[in-house]
This record gives structure tokens, sequence and C-alpha cells, in this order.
């Protein structure tokens, strides 16, 4: 599934059926929104046990980092799960925002809240239903600021990072952000700089800066 907020157009994608099993829980659950213009609204997604939601303090903290550069910025949330990173950045002046989620019911809830919220069309997203892999193998645009919150058993950061790295997703300059577990070192090349971290518990959440001047290879 494709949405978009300003072409309002769909198209369905095929994706590997196995990236789409799930386990799926019962009552939705909920988060608010930190700051910017849909500030104090809550949220509703699906409690499926994949979706792991960065907590609002670790939100309020990364957004703090981003402040002086996510105004007119265009990021990829490319595990959306709840939506929330996307959404904010949204909500905080961001030019544009990709959410790419594989489990459709979580799409699904994404794409409810963007038309509720958005009803008047002011702001730019594409929402596509679709597993991290299957998008970085499509036409690659370059992003200014790239969410990387993948479930926390998984394996696919460095792939994926890879993929990012070599495939012209990245704009010079770019910020990534990312979360893994903090027992292990996050598996960022040495094209990006370090710039802050933190830790929550057994998360660490990372946010690196790709050094300006490098190409795609």
């Amino acid at each position: 599934m494709y949405r978009s907020g300003s072409a309002r157009t769909f198209e369905r994608q095929r994706v590997n059926s196995s990236s789409q099993t799930h386990r799926r829980g019962g009552a939705a659950r909920t988060l608010r929104i930190i700051g910017g213009v849909w500030r104090g609204r809550r949220l509703r997604f699906p409690a499926a046990p994949a979706i792991r939601p960065t907590p609002d303090r670790v939100r309020e903290t990364l957004f703090n980092w981003l402040m002086a550069t996510l105004p007119g910025a265009r990021c990829l949330d490319l595990f959306a799960g709840s939506g929330a990173l996307g959404l904010e950045a949204l909500s905080r002046g961001a030019a544009h925002v990709t959410f790419v989620e594989r489990d459709r019911q979580a799409s699904q809830a994404i794409e409810a809240l963007l038309e509720e919220w958005d009803s008047e069309r002011r702001h730019d997203w594409t929402l596509v239903c679709s597993d991290a892999r299957t998008f970085l193998d499509g036409a690659a645009q370059p992003f200014d600021i790239v969410f990387l919150d993948p479930p926390f058993d998984s394996s696919i950061l460095p792939e994926v990072i890879a993929r990012l790295e070599s495939g012209g997703w990245l704009a010079p300059g770019a910020r990534v952000y990312l979360e893994c577990p903090a027992a292990h070192p996050p598996p960022a090349p040495a094209s990006w700089a370090h710039e802050r971290d933190k830790r929550s518990g057994q998360v660490g959440y990372h946010l690196y800066s790709r050094h300006r001047g490098i190409a795609a290879e």
C-alpha cells in the first residue's frame, strides 16, 4: 500500500508474505505528540508485539537534538511502527516525512491519523506498507533525517545502514537516528560522525551525521 499526502494516490506493493507475519495483540495503545502544531494530541496504535514505540522522554531528547535541523527537512521513518517519530517530525516543521511500515494494521492506523490530523492537507507525507529491504531496493531519493528504530531483537540494522549509505538515500550532512540494545555497539560506518547518545534502560539511542561531500558509491 502506498499513500501520499500530496498526490493523494494509491499503489499496491507486493511484499514477501513472511515479512508481514506477526502475532497481534488486542486493545490499541496510546502515545502523545510532545511538541509542534499537534502538541498534546494522542495517537492510538495496534498492540502488536513487534511495535515498541520510542518513549515520550526519549523522543523529547531526540527532537531537542534535532531542533536546529528539523524545520524544512525531508525525513524517512523507516520502521514507522506507531508512527510517533514521523508524526512528531511533521508536527515540528519537517517539510516531508516518508513512513515505511510492513505491518498492514499499523500502517492503516498511521494513515487514519494522518487523514484526521491533516484534514486540510497542509503537510507533505508518504506512507508505504513495505519492509525496509523492499523499500530500499526501490528508486533512491535523498533524505536529510532518517529514523531507524527496528524491532528490538532484530539483526537488520547493519544491512539497512549499508543500503542507506551506498544507495543514495542520504543527503550530504544527513542526520541518522538509531535505537539498538545498549549492550551492543551501534553499527555505524566510518562515514558517519557521532554526535550524541544516551541510554534508557536496555535501549541505547544515538544520533549521527553523515560527513558532507561523500558521494554514494
